[in-house]
């Protein structure tokens, strides 16, 4: 008999999808989208065939606590009851013996969407009442972005709805591949419905993404970490050119006049031209000049940045820019344009209830940090020494740069306990692992990008063995003497329940049958009300204006101005190594042996030229190395990428063996020096070597990899 179920995927992406479970005997036979979704909305090839992650052969379906070394993959199954009895013994030792702030938290974004599973809140919740913990700031995906926007907008909550771009004359894609990571699940259509209206779709990124080849109608090459100063030289012509909107920038910002005279070169003698930029942006001039001409002629502009141009050196003043460049060309605010701020969830949604965490303020260290703060502790200028590890939904020994140092950090700690599903390789290095349900799996409210709720039933019993976090939690509370406080004597049922009796949802019903709430406004742009009438609705800023200089900014310990920088080339690191998302893993959540991380080969893109002068063929395999670390995988010669330029696409889980990884994980070549002052990611600005390996095992240069597993 077949049953149908509203569903909604929650993984870590920027969407968050209505779908409907098919479900046969108890099994779940398809996942598709719901026949109520928004026109425009579509979901992705995760969360369609997540059946085969359901069933999938390698679920831990019990308890594991390790025998042998950390990272051999050395366990043997124990009882739940065992397992929280140990859990709840080595957690009350910390404490005891070293202190709550002993214990750090890691993970979060295993479930980021739900109300109820989410595994970051409940985490914090947990561990704000077992004790002073150390908890983690930030994140490795928008750190640069979220620090640096409230300085000159006020707020982050600046997006638009994606409906507003049939209204947009331009849309320019600044390092955004929209077409294969998700922005919401309708903005991708709606792009292309702008394309086939004869809209310029111009994509900005240093490889022609399947963005270019879908939705841009002109693709726009630059290097990584360069994008501040490609958006100078736009701002150069925009001036110049007497293409501004100088009304606008008189009437809702201030401190244009000191970053236009750092643009012109009165503040330091080098004048931010095209011709200056086109050197260091690998971007023609001439090209520079046409998109800086359009965009100041046009009207309106959507600018769209992905936050790939964050996830660099100066990463925060990219973010800055993007705001000002539309600032300047009187783009917010202004239905089919936009406030150049990071889009993807950063308006209002419904009112609903959620999983509260305390109030309590744990000491901190940031996220993109963890491992020196558990190497060097206290002495190293951390606020706490480090002796254990609980991490939800987080695999950091794929996801966290520099993975030998992460290693080593598992391997410092007395004791780490981690929930999975899956046999991830953080997961081994943890000295207990509890295994966890996947979404179709449990019940939940689900937040999606967009002005909607989405209820998500459960479709299909857990697989036999597997607990929820949630209840995870509640019994290892109840060993530890907090478990009224922990649950509130709700199970996940009553607090759903609770949480739509905090909502603005009217038919709960319908709610529940359809899985869809939507609010009541679909075409809003954020900041419209401060432009309407800045009077009555000022931005939360010093000035109540956009402050395109901000002393608030340099107080916190950046610059009035935002500036141009990019790493320094390096010529025993010649190219440049790009990250980005593939299409077919949400991260790694979906990366490994599991049956969709199979889908996105580990190969390294590299230009024809490239691959020319380093004498290395498609299909070819070759070594990536850095001071960091080195990767052993195979050659995908292309026209797609820049000539300096190399692709790894990131996810991947890796796979070490005499130091080397063969399972093809950027972050083996990433470093935990952060971008400043947001202590965000600059993966992005990863300087590489690549060298054919020859079927002796030996590279090009005539080094002997004797030894070395290929």
């Amino acid at each position: 008999m077949n049953k149908l179920y509203p569903v909604s995927c929650n993984l870590d992406c920027g969407a968050g999808c209505p779908l409907t479970a098919r479900v046969k005997n108890g099994r779940l036979v398809r996942i598709q989208n719901s026949h109520l979704k928004p026109v425009h909305a579509s979901a992705c090839p995760v969360g369609l065939n997540y059946g085969k992650m359901l069933y999938s052969p390698d679920r831990l379906t019990s308890p594991l606590l390790r025998t042998g070394p950390r990272g051999s993959g050395g366990f043997k199954k124990i009882s739940w009851d065992n397992a929280l009895d140990y859990a709840a013994e080595k957690l009350t030792h910390l404490r005891e013996t070293y202190g709550g702030s002993s214990l750090i938290r890691l993970g979060g974004s295993g479930s980021c969407r739900g109300a109820l599973h989410n595994t970051a809140s409940l985490t914090q919740r947990f561990l704000g009442l077992w004790g002073d913990y150390t908890n983690t700031s930030g994140n490795y995906s928008s750190q640069a972005t979220s620090f640096a926007v409230p300085f000159i907008l006020g707020t982050n909550q600046a997006g638009f709805d994606p409906g507003t771009l049939e209204h947009a004359g331009m849309i320019i894609l600044w390092g955004a591949n929209i077409f294969d990571v998700r922005f919401g699940n309708e903005t991708a259509r709606r792009i292309l419905d702008a394309k086939k209206r004869g809209v310029s779709v111009v994509v900005i990124d240093p490889r022609r993404s399947r963005s270019v080849k879908h939705l841009g109608t002109e693709w726009v090459p630059v290097f990584p970490g360069t994008d501040t100063l490609l958006m100078a030289a736009v701002l150069h012509v925009l001036i110049t050119e007497n293409r501004i909107d100088l009304d606008f920038i008189n009437t809702y910002s201030i401190g244009f006049e000191p970053l236009k005279k750092y643009i012109l070169g009165e503040s330091d003698g080098i004048p931010k031209t095209p011709a200056w930029a086109g050197e260091r942006c690998g971007t023609p001039a001439q090209t520079i000049i046409s998109l800086a001409r359009r965009y100041g002629t046009t009207n309106p502009v959507a600018l769209i940045p992905g936050l790939s141009i964050q996830r660099t050196l100066g990463g925060e003043d990219a973010a800055r820019m993007a705001v000002i460049l539309q600032t300047v060309t009187g783009n917010i605010g202004k239905m089919g344009g936009s406030s150049g701020a990071y889009s993807s969830g950063r308006l209002p949604k419904p009112r609903c209830g959620r999983m509260g965490v305390l109030e309590n303020t744990p000491v901190s260290v940031p996220v993109y940090r963890f491992p020196d703060a558990i190497l060097g502790g206290k002495k190293a200028g951390f606020p706490s020494d480090i002796k254990g590890i609980y991490n939800v939904g987080g695999n950091f020994l794929s996801q966290g740069s520099d993975i030998n140092k992460n290693i080593r950090a598992f391997n410092q700690v007395a004791f780490s306990i981690c929930h999975e599903p899956f046999m991830t390789p953080t997961a081994r290095y943890c000295d207990l692992v509890l295994p966890t349900t996947l979404w179709p799996e449990r019940e939940d409210i689900v937040f999606p990008t967009g002005n909607y709720l989405l209820y998500s039933h459960q479709a299909v019993a857990p697989v036999k063995g597997v607990k929820n976090d949630y209840d995870i939690f509640c019994e290892l509370a109840e060993r530890l003497g907090f478990g009224q406080a922990f649950s509130q004597g709700k199970d996940a049922g009553q607090w759903l329940d609770f949480f739509i009796a905090e909502s603005e949802i009217d038919d709960v019903n319908a709610f529940r049958e359809t899985g869809i709430f939507s609010g009541p406004h679909h075409h809003r742009v954020g900041l419209s009300e401060f432009i309407a009438n800045k009077e009555n609705n000022p931005l939360n800023t010093p000035s109540g204006l956009i402050e395109i200089a901000s002393q608030a900014y340099a107080r916190a310990g950046g610059r009035v101005l935002p500036l141009c920088q990019s790493s320094a080339p390096d010529k025993n690191l010649p190219l440049r190594m790009i990250s980005p998302h593939p299409r077919f893993r949400i991260h790694s959540q979906t990366g490994g042996n599991t049956p969709m991380g199979q889908k996105d080969k580990a190969t390294v893109w590299l230009n024809e030229t490239d691959a020319k002068n380093l004498n290395i063929r498609d299909g070819d395999l070759v070594a990536i190395t850095n001071t960091q670390g080195r990767i052993h995988v195979a050659a995908s010669v292309s026209g797609d990428i820049m000539e300096g330029v190399v692709c790894l696409l990131e996810g991947a889980w890796p796979d070490i063996e005499f130091g080397v990884d063969t399972g093809g994980s950027p972050n083996m070549l990433t470093a935990t020096e952060p971008t400043l002052p947001s202590e965000g990611s600059r993966t992005h600005s990863v300087r590489v070597k690549v060298e054919r390996i020859g079927n002796d095992g030996a590279l090009a240069s005539g080094i002997c990899l004797s030894g070395v597993k290929l």
